[in-house]
């Protein structure tokens, strides 16, 4: 990795108390040039210089952290069970298992040779209880080996908030949490509260700030599950983008 990446990336964990160890940061070198290498045959992402891999995938991705430590702290235990929803090129879940990394990840995305990129990835960077789920969000939902299994679902940049939360919160147990990465979300939040409310989910609250070193705006809207997801949810892939509840 670069030393504009390394610089970049302890700094703002350094500032945050997120304080990633040397370990740690060759471990984003290591994703970071794979990345790279890969995005040149196969479409992984538009940002492949070191300043937008550090700002705009790695310390994006770890503005998640400090949710995920505080779900750790309402379970009393670090290994909980997390589900990336339409990961890509596997942010933020891939970023988030080296940051903290007893969580027992899945990474589930509708490529199969995206999951493939991330297997490998996994296995270079010496990963453990990493797990890729090929298939879509609505099918994947439905599956009883996946269905309300997991602390937390999260998922950024995939679709609207009303669509995402029909993507996500049947995954996710009663009093597990749901983190939803935006920009603005002032509209979504609006047109989401229907689906919150029909899947079984309590908004607690939504943080809006600056992504670190940009002037990009970012919100992280934190779902709570009260109930059980109704068993008619999530209807048949393609149906609740077309039709959002």
């Amino acid at each position: 990795m670069s030393q504009v990446i390394k610089d970049l990336v302890r700094a703002y964990s350094e500032k945050e108390g997120i304080g990633l160890n040397e370990e740690q940061l060759e471990q984003l070198s290591v994703y970071a040039q794979m990345l790279v290498k890969t995005n040149e045959v196969m479409n992984l992402t538009n940002i492949t210089d070191d300043e937008g891999i550090a700002v705009r995938h790695f310390i994006d991705s770890l503005t998640l952290v400090p949710y995920i430590k505080e779900e750790q702290k309402r379970a009393g235990h670090e290994d909980l069970s997390i589900v990336d929803v339409g990961t890509g090129a596997g942010f933020p879940g891939v970023v988030l298992k080296i940051a903290l990394p007893k969580l027992r990840l899945t990474l589930l995305d509708s490529l199969n040779k995206r999951l493939n990129f991330l297997n490998e990835v996994s296995i270079a960077l010496g990963l453990t209880d990493v797990k890729t789920v090929h298939g879509r969000a609505e099918d994947a939902g439905r599956d009883a080996g996946l269905r309300e299994k997991f602390d937390i679902s999260c998922a950024r940049a995939v679709a609207s908030l009303p669509v995402l939360c029909e993507y996500c919160l049947p995954f996710v147990k009663t009093e597990g949490a749901f983190l939803a990465m935006k920009g603005n979300v002032d509209e979504e939040e609006q047109a989401s509260r229907k689906a919150i409310d029909v899947l079984g989910g309590k908004k607690e609250k939504t943080d809006k700030f600056l992504l670190p070193g940009t002037d990009m705006n970012r919100s992280i809207v934190v779902v709570r599950k009260v109930r059980p997801t109704p068993k008619a949810y999530p209807r048949q892939a393609g149906k609740p983008s077309k039709s959002p509840l």
